[in-house]
């Protein structure tokens, strides 16, 4: 990476520091990025002494007229081809704020490199060559910034020159480069006319562009405001690596957010183990005294032994992530072959990696193009919102929450396939009070799947009485068995005559029977187990109260057979005692069943086999990502 870095910050007069911030700018080959750049470090006098003599002296020896990109093309491969290949950092200082400016490659075979730069943006200048206009490339970029979360964006239509500064011209581009962007949601701070090559608009107003009276890019620049402070978001030290010394156990990483001091009360995540920080170690002096802050890397110890892994995050008890096997992303894909529906994948959120499967596509457009058509897989170097499911927990933030733990990056076959932002976390793990200490099993999940050649999940059947509930429960957990499996049933029924004795066929009670169920399979599942639960569960809101205690595990398949013919087969007779009056509260004669609106599948037993039921079930466990590909037997025998 190339940087050309100006002298340290120097505080203000009241003696604070003043703000930096970070800004993209991006825009199509040829655009003149590079060309801006460089008259913008000569307009706020950021160029080292002889630097701008230098580089005139270097062109006339080559033959060539001075260009102000030259400032840039520090790398052979940029000179011989002409188009930006790496990001560049460069800072410099305007009135009131130290920028760094981030200058990213417009070609499209290195959208990788932007999107890095973009990444790390507080704002970005979105760059449009007047003559050529609005480019679908142009507006790949404008999407680009609205997939990374960048909002704030300065517009610079650059080589007016090229179309004797018409207002007219400037004011077709801004109209339409404004719409694009309002349609994302990103509203532009300003739209701004420019000549960089003669400096027209970059750091005045010229008589050229004497009918504009916005900002000058500098100005503009100048109004950009910085990203929160890390400091001041919730503590988030994902875990590097976990060292022994004497008798010391420290746990090693970098504060992304927040801060720490011993004797804070933490959170461990995804586990929910909560402890307290004993001590503080750096190298060479430690302990070290005195809250530690973003960007610190530190080790600390804790007051109690915890199984903890590297990637966990640890976090403030009051201010924890959320554990999730499930999480809803906006991202940009890079790889060949388009992502589609139930492709498997490797997600890394930090230091934290899962196996995962693409539950869900929605919104894969081609950000180059004007139209709003969506497509069923994403191509490369277009954009989507997916819905994944991983295989093992992580803990992470929504990017608006906290935008050093919500990004992620997707690998395929050890390369990166593609990036973009976590949008929306379903929610997971409690924290553990610090008086209650469970007791965590001996074997880990992925060891249990290892072997299993499964995920842990709760596959959920519902529906009415005599439906087929328990036949298909466990003709699904004789073919998981065959397969290696571990399925364990949990029939309602059962329950009810042991762990749920003392509870009856009141509103609240039956709550109660469901929670209880839920709590059993959910624990089940977290160890690895698949949990196959058939339950009456009349009640639609006991059934989203068993879907958050499972969280990402849960499954849920609603058994749609006919009333009719649940009570014509009536296998313990429960329809007829209660057409006689000899069995209150039984569900299914009369409107108390209230259906699923949105179950993973719907089953109607009158219309198929045991055995074709069950097939479709192990589809949707295999599409869900719980059952591995590789070991399932679709035509196993029940």
């Amino acid at each position: 990476m190339n940087m050309i870095v100006t002298p340290a910050s120097p505080a203000t007069p009241n003696g604070t520091t003043r703000p930096q911030v970070r800004i993209v700018i991006v825009g199509h080959v040829d655009h003149g990025k590079s060309t801006l750049v460089g008259r913008l470090l000569h307009e706020t006098g950021s160029l080292p002494d002889g630097k701008l003599e230098m580089l005139k002296a270097v062109s006339a020896r080559r033959g060539m007229p001075f260009e102000w990109s030259f400032l840039l093309d520090a790398l052979q491969t940029e000179r011989d081809q002409g188009i930006t290949i790496d990001t560049t950092q460069i800072r410099f200082r305007t009135n009131s704020r130290d920028i760094v400016l981030i200058d990213a490659p417009g070609h499209a075979e290195f959208l990788r490199n932007m999107i890095t730069g973009a990444s790390q943006a507080d704002g970005a200048v979105l760059i449009i060559d007047a003559l050529e206009g609005v480019r679908d490339q142009t507006r790949r970029h404008g999407y680009l910034l609205h997939l990374l979360g960048v909002k704030q964006v300065a517009v610079v239509v650059n080589k007016m020159d090229r179309v004797d500064f018409s207002a007219e011209r400037f004011k077709d581009i801004s109209d339409e480069i404004s719409a694009h962007l309002q349609g994302l949601g990103v509203k532009p701070t300003a739209v701004i006319p420019i000549s960089a090559r003669d400096g027209d608009g970059v750091a005045e107003r010229t008589d050229r562009i004497g009918w504009y009276k916005g900002p000058t890019v500098v100005e503009a620049l100048d109004r950009l405001e910085p990203a929160r402070p890390l400091e001041a978001l919730a503590l988030r030290l994902p875990v590097q690596a976990i060292y022994k010394f004497d008798d010391r156990r420290i746990v090693a990483g970098r504060i992304e957010s927040g801060s720490l001091i011993a004797g804070d009360e933490i959170v461990i995540m995804p586990a929910g183990k909560i402890a307290r920080i004993k001590t503080v170690e750096s190298w060479p002096v430690t302990p070290v005294a005195g809250r530690q802050g973003a960007g610190r890397s530190v080790g600390i110890t804790l007051d109690r032994e915890l199984f903890i892994e590297r990637g966990d995050i640890i976090a403030h008890t009051d201010a924890a992530p959320r554990e999730t096997r499930r999480l809803r992303a906006r991202i940009f894909w890079l790889h060949d072959k388009p992502l589609a529906k139930g492709d498997q994948l490797l997600v890394r959120c930090g230091p934290k990696e899962s196996r995962a499967t693409v539950v869900a596509i929605e919104k894969a457009v081609d950000p180059g193009e004007l139209s709003s058509t969506e497509n069923k897989a994403i191509g490369r170097n277009h954009v989507g919102e997916i819905d994944i499911s991983l295989s093992n927990p992580i803990a992470t933030d929504p990017y608006t929450e906290n935008p050093r733990t919500g990004r992620l990056v997707i690998e395929v076959s050890g390369r990166i396939a593609g990036g973009g932002l976590v949008l929306s976390v379903d929610a997971g793990q409690r924290a553990v009070p610090v008086d209650i200490v469970p007791v965590e099993s001996a074997l880990r999940p992925d060891e249990r799947s290892a072997r299993y050649r499964h995920n842990g999940a709760v596959v959920w059947l519902t529906g009415l009485p005599a439906s087929g509930k328990s036949t298909l429960a466990k003709a699904l957990e004789r073919r998981l068995f065959t397969n290696g499996g571990s399925p364990i049933l949990l029939d309602g029924d059962t329950l009810r005559a042991g762990l749920n004795s003392d509870l009856g066929f009141s509103a609240a009670d039956r709550s109660e029977n469901i929670r209880r169920l839920a709590e059993v399979a959910t624990h089940l599942a977290r160890n690895g187990h698949i949990a196959i639960v058939a339950a009456v569960s009349p009640a639609r809101e006991d059934r989203a109260t068993a879907r958050r205690i499972a969280d990402t595990a849960f499954r849920e398949i609603h058994v749609a057979t006919p009333a009719g013919v649940c009570e014509e087969r009536d296998p313990k007779g429960h329809y007829k005692k209660a057409r006689a009056g000899a069995l209150a509260s039984f569900t299914g004669i009369g409107n108390d069943y209230e259906t699923p609106q949105a179950a993973e599948l719907v089953i109607d037993t009158s219309a198929r086999t045991v055995a074709e039921a069950a097939d479709e079930i192990e589809q949707m466990l295999k599409t869900t990502g719980v059952l591995f590909d590789e070991v399932v037997d679709l035509a196993a025998n029940i």
